[in-house]
């Protein structure tokens, strides 16, 4: 799967890793739900990172659609409330 981290680019992730990117995703979530910038804070840093750890970047050229897009890391709460589905960032 290709990842899109507005502002930084693309990473290719293995689909097993859709679990864990999950669970990252809900804790975003609820933050956003809460209104706790503080937690959302450091779920985003946490989601961004685990794709950062879990994937390997696309070159800057590559022309790759993206299966999922994700917000820069110093997106604000309103931002990823705006981006949020049912399903979370992340669907699945």
């Amino acid at each position: 799967m290709i990842v899109r981290i507005l502002g930084e680019g693309q990473l290719e992730l293995a689909d097993d890793q859709l679990d864990a990117l999950n669970a990252l995703d809900a804790k975003v979530e609820d933050a956003v739900a809460a209104g706790d910038e503080e937690a959302f804070g450091t779920a985003l840093a946490a989601l961004l990172d685990g794709v950062r750890r879990s994937g390997q970047p696309l070159a800057a050229d590559s022309l790759e659609d993206s299966d999922l897009i994700l917000p820069p890391a110093d997106a604000t709460i309103a931002e990823v409330r705006d981006l949020l589905s049912d399903d979370g960032l992340i669907p699945g």
